[in-house]
């Protein structure tokens, strides 16, 4: 009796489309954030002053990540639509030299003539315009955009990333603000490529050192700016 084989097994790849839109996101919350506290600070910025600059970046953040993903994606899918189109239309009109086309893919990937025109036309007869988006164009379901969800998402992380730093500076004196700020935002950062490497299944160690790297470079700049223009106002 023959068994009905499933194949269970879940691949990280499918988490492609939300986790980098929520990594960015909550990367560009922390740092951007953070940056403008400290430069603020540096420059000698009241408590009133560093919390209003902190939460107009939060806010003004948020929906610059929304409008951002949500146009950027929506290119994408623009041209996603625009190539499955004129693939459907190259289908309809010439089935013989698109089956052959697919073909020549599978060749060109290892297989012989024989068994690359055997499973191109066994591909074409289950669905055609799937199989030329996957194998022709790289469209697949794993990877099609989607504007709505990476608007969401970034805008969400964002304001989660954002709020850290400025939490960090609504509790903290004001003449520990700029190392404690730093410090904790080093943290927040640190903490952030850890639970992306380990979504994405990558290396932790390297994901963390890399997102703290250049998250202290920012923030380090921004500060010294912060404290330049301070001081020639002053």
């Amino acid at each position: 009796m023959s068994r009905l084989w499933r194949h269970s097994e879940r691949h990280l790849v499918s988490r492609i489309g939300w986790l980098r839109a929520a990594v960015l996101g909550a990367n560009d919350g922390i740092v951007s954030t953070a940056s403008l506290i400290l430069g603020v600070a540096a420059a000698a910025g009241s408590r009133g002053e560093i919390l209003v600059a902190g939460s107009a970046a939060l806010v003004a953040g948020a929906m610059s990540m929304a409008a951002g993903e949500y146009v950027s994606v929506s290119s994408q899918s623009d041209t996603e639509t625009a190539d499955l189109a004129r693939e459907r239309a190259e289908l309809s009109t010439d089935g013989a030299a698109e089956r052959e086309e697919l073909a020549r893919i599978y060749i060109d990937r290892g297989l012989d003539g024989e068994t690359a025109h055997k499973v191109a036309a066994q591909l074409m007869a289950k669905d055609a315009l799937e199989a030329h988006a996957r194998d022709e164009l790289g469209i697949s379901q794993a990877k099609t955009a989607r504007p709505v969800q990476a608007a969401i998402t970034s805008a969400a992380t964002f304001a989660l990333g954002a709020a850290m730093p400025l939490l960090t500076a609504l509790v903290t004196p004001t003449a520990w603000l700029v190392p404690v700020e730093a410090a904790g935002s080093l943290v927040f950062l640190g903490a952030l490529g850890a639970i992306g490497a380990a979504a994405g299944g990558a290396a932790v160690s390297r994901a963390t050192a890399r997102v703290t790297f250049w998250g202290a470079l920012a923030m380090a700049l921004t500060a010294a700016i912060g404290r330049l223009v301070g001081t020639a106002v002053m």
